[in-house]
């Protein structure tokens, strides 16, 4: 459900995934900053090399837990050694899906899907499991490519998650991308 192996942006890409170009491009306090708190549980849906993943680690604090979630585990090795070298291991706990479903237990106060929605074969069972793992009035951030997702086929995956029961909040304006918050209800 997550992603299939040709679907994927491979782990041999980790550097472009993570490196001063796109963390300059697509800072993650700039972006996801105003959604996270201290203390919170947070979900990062194909983490990758962890670019937000450290950066949510950072802003959750010692009380809060980052979950990094990947299908390939050799993104989840890479992102082990950079959390383990920034001192940021304790609040990142690191999880491999399966090809059949994301695979967490824990309800997360936010979760980010960045870049990487139209990788997966089955949106409608994906955004259905994201949204049983958000919190009530929770917050999720999708955030996906403009060069290799249509608007139509963006709004398409909105439709979907509102379908789901998130309300859509707002369309944050993110450099070349598109963008939409949802929430969850709070009952």
């Amino acid at each position: 459900m997550i992603n299939e192996p040709e679907r994927i942006c491979s782990w041999q890409h980790a550097w472009f995934l993570d490196n001063w170009v796109r963390r300059a491009i697509h800072n993650p306090d700039r972006i996801i900053g105003k959604y996270i708190e201290k203390g919170q549980t947070v979900l990062d849906l194909g983490c990758g090399p962890g670019m937000f993943s450290l950066a949510m680690a950072k802003m959750v604090g010692e009380d809060g837990t980052v979950i990094s979630v990947d299908i390939q585990e050799e993104m989840l090795h890479i992102l082990r050694r950079k959390s383990e070298d920034s001192g940021l291991k304790s609040q990142i706990h690191l999880h491999k899906s399966g090809s059949d479903g994301i695979g967490v237990r824990e309800k997360a106060n936010f979760a980010l899907a960045f870049y990487m929605v139209h990788e997966v074969p089955d949106k409608a069972g994906f955004l259905n499991e994201v949204a049983t793992l958000i919190k009530p009035l929770g917050r999720f951030l999708i955030v996906e490519p403009k060069l290799h997702v249509s608007k139509s086929s963006f709004e398409e995956t909105v439709e979907i998650a509102q379908s789901t029961g998130l309300i859509l909040i707002s369309r944050p304006k993110i450099l070349f991308s598109r963008a939409v918050l949802l929430q969850k209800n709070s009952g």
